[in-house]
């Protein structure tokens, strides 16, 4: 019998002595392929338990960001946070003894607390809206977080001067570099211990206050506090604990922080559909405590370990499916920001619902379909030509009121606000306005699936051809499209898309597992969706052929 959405129990935690001691004792080797530095969507995440990080990747990597840094003519100040993982805190410590001997101009958090990564993204952004995108005196940053992964697991991302993640061109280099410098033994490495290290030596910034303030200019704080909506808010162990506090006090909001609890093994949580523990806020098994006191608020909301992803529980729905949300978003957004560019586009990732297509068409705005990572969403929310960004994985972000820029990276705070919001302001729950949609545009049956893979079979699929495609229906309609490119903005999507009037699917390669993600969507409920997935899986197979 599974135990997903149970308490986790004593074998399910993990000894964090034993995994800080091996951060520091267990030394990678460059030749092997989990042991080297690699970076997918969000960085270099891995575990010091399986040697894939340690100490050495981290000195490695920030010494290949310095060195990234001066190949750009970056000088100006870099931001560095933490999330509340059990290996953040010493892979900052060893991030900090490099830059500071590498004479960078280092600003971690004032209170020594931990930063959530749209407080980061926001900080760079803060630092460099005067400043011109060649001014070398701009900001940079590194958030150290693997975002919802387990607890056993580290991760270390790069955000350049646009606030936002780091294009594939710059993780490429800092990972090829970071892995030379392994392989040399860090001979090139700088560093000056951390107990040797003064308060002169690091400049500071308080990333909770610069965020918390700001918020009034882009979410209606005060007709959620006028309406008095009872929000319970539950960071799940994770950096946002205390930003919802202070959030709460400063707007008058009836907040109500139902687990401030910060434990690095997470003992609290209810285990995901895996019986991991893991910090998942759009899942339904880690949410499951806190679905069940959905009654007990008129909002209840969830983020993962560093707040980028939001999940939203209300009393009449319990957990909203992401997709479900966005759609709501964005329909509630465009209707209520007039300040917004009349030509500002939505922007989703060509796994998110169909449901969002129809949305920005009743709307009117044209809608920008990219691959997956929130990467491709940068250049649009920083010039305005994207007022709303968003994954179907649980992450998004939009504009301010008057359309200036807020982050460039997903905003998980953000977007369990504006549930409060879109409840204060039209009187419904996010979950009774999407059943509004649905009525309107068709009811959405999703879902994604992992199928196994060889290495072989993922390489061939991340390069298919639709010419590699000869169906002509789907399920029993005709093929509108076949798509390798995303059409918003022509990019590779590392696989292959298929498109009816009322269903579609996707397949691409997993960047870590022996499995290809198959996603798949239809309009005409459960059963079609059963035959679009049955049928998906025949055609990527005739597609791989012989690989």
């Amino acid at each position: 019998m599974s135990r997903a959405g149970q308490p986790a129990e004593a074998s399910d935690l993990i000894d964090i002595d034993e995994l800080i001691a091996a951060y520091y004792d267990r030394k990678p080797d460059a030749s092997v392929p989990e042991q080297r530095v690699v970076f997918g969507t969000s960085g270099h995440r891995g575990s010091s338990l399986s040697t894939s990080f340690n100490e050495d990747h981290i000195l490695a990597t920030t010494q290949a960001i310095v060195d990234y840094r001066a190949s750009q003519g970056i000088t100006g100040p870099l931001f560095l946070g933490r999330d509340t993982h059990g290996l953040s805190l010493p892979a900052e410590r060893t991030a900090v003894e490099v830059l500071v001997a590498n004479g960078v101009d280092v600003r971690v958090d004032a209170r020594d607390a931990w930063v959530p990564t749209p407080a980061l993204s926001h900080a760079i952004l803060t630092y460099n809206h005067d400043r011109s995108a060649d001014d070398p005196g701009r900001a940079d940053g590194i958030v150290v977080t693997p975002s919802h992964n387990p607890p056993r697991d580290g991760g270390f991302k790069y955000n350049p001067p646009h606030g936002g993640p780091a294009d594939t061109d710059a993780t490429g280099w800092i990972a090829d570099r970071a892995n030379a410098l392994i392989a040399a033994g860090l001979d090139e490495v700088k560093r000056t211990r951390f107990a040797d290290i003064d308060a002169d030596g690091l400049g500071s910034y308080d990333f909770r206050e610069g965020y918390v303030a700001d918020l009034a200019d882009i979410i209606d704080v005060e007709a959620i506090r006028r309406a008095g909506i009872r929000i319970g808010a539950d960071p799940l162990g994770g950096a946002s604990v205390e930003y919802w506090a202070l959030i709460g006090e400063r707007y008058g909001l009836d907040l109500t922080v139902v687990n401030p609890e910060v434990d690095p093994t997470w003992r609290f949580m209810t285990l995901d559909w895996d019986e991991k523990i893991r910090m998942d806020p759009s899942s339904p098994s880690a949410m499951a405590s806190l679905v069940a006191r959905r009654h007990e608020y008129d909002i209840l909301t969830g983020n993962d370990a560093d707040a980028d992803r939001h999940g939203i529980v209300t009393p009449d729905a319990g957990l909203m499916n992401p997709n479900h949300y966005l759609a709501v978003a964005i329909d509630y957004l465009f209707s209520h920001r007039d300040r917004w560019p009349a030509d500002a586009a939505v922007g989703k990732t060509l796994v998110s619902s169909m449901i969002i297509d129809r949305v920005a068409a009743s709307l009117g705005r044209q809608l920008l379909e990219v691959p997956v990572g929130f990467k491709w969403f940068v250049p649009g929310l920083l010039d305005g030509s994207v007022a709303f960004g968003g994954e179907e994985s649980a992450g998004a972000s939009f504009l301010r009121f008057d359309g200036g820029v807020w982050t460039t990276d997903k905003d998980g705070i953000l977007l369990c606000l504006l549930a409060a919001e879109i409840l204060a302001v039209t009187g419904k729950t996010p979950s009774q306005r999407y059943a509004e949609l649905e009525a309107q545009f068709g009811a959405s049956a999703y879902q994604r699936v992992d199928a196994p893979a060889t290495p072989a079979q993922k390489a061939a699929l991340g390069k298919l051809s639709p010419d590699a495609v000869t169906a002509t229906e789907l399920a029993g309609e005709p093929i509108t499209a076949k798509l390798s490119h995303a059409p918003g903005n022509g990019a590779a999507i590392g696989g292959l898309k298929v498109q009816t009037e009322h269903a579609w699917f996707a397949a691409r390669p997993s960047g870590t597992e022996d499995v290809y993600k198959l996603y798949a969507e239809s309009l005409r409920g459960p059963e079609h969706l059963a035959e679009v997935q049955a049928e998906a899986r025949a055609v990527v197979a005739e597609a791989l052929g012989g690989a």
